[in-house]
């Protein structure tokens, strides 16, 4: 049985296209084309299912069509419309712990700081700059931008789900200084 911490949400399946049974893929991390797994997770019923890919190709750099295995006529395509679709996190951890092929896995770590203690939980990634930024949401509902910098990391525990950051004097407080 699949549970909810050993995937992550990658995109959307939005409707058919064609007739033989490919689906217009809307996702947020390309992850499938860039590890060796042969399948992807969708809820059905409540449950959390694989599906082999048979193939895929990109449509626009959100966008993909695919196409299932055993999925192969528009019917059988139109009852994943609008379906969540999840990637397993064990094919994200690599050989070193450290080194993880997305960022979008980090979505629900909690961060510490070494020298603060708890800042929150990650709950976006601005990846739309060459800086990219963990957007963690503190207890407040305040949010912190803490770039992904490995300097930055100190500690990664993916079996605690939970992030240790060094971060610098004054990285915290930048983003209230410039609302007050």
């Amino acid at each position: 049985m699949i549970r909810e911490n050993e995937i992550y949400k990658i995109g959307t399946f939005n409707k058919p296209h064609g007739v033989h049974g490919e689906l217009i893929f809307t996702f947020t991390d390309d992850i499938f084309d860039k590890v060796d797994c042969d399948y992807i997770i969708c809820p059905i019923d409540g449950i959390f299912v694989p599906f082999f890919i048979d193939e895929y190709r990109f449509k626009s750099d959100t966008t993909a069509l695919f196409l299932l295995d055993g999925i192969d006529s528009v019917e059988k395509a139109r009852m994943f419309t609008n379906t969540d679709v999840y990637f397993p996190i064990k094919y994200l951890e690599k050989k070193n712990d450290d080194d993880v092929v997305s960022y979008q896995y980090f979505i629900g770590f909690t961060a510490y700081d070494i020298h603060r203690g708890l800042l929150g939980v990650i709950r976006y990634i601005d990846d739309s700059t060459a800086n990219v930024l963990f957007i963690v949401e503190d207890a407040a509902k305040d949010e912190l931008y803490l770039p992904a910098h490995s300097e930055l990391i100190t500690d990664i525990d993916h079996k605690n789900r939970k992030v240790t950051f060094d971060l610098p004097d004054g990285l915290l407080t930048i983003n209230h200084e410039e609302r007050e």
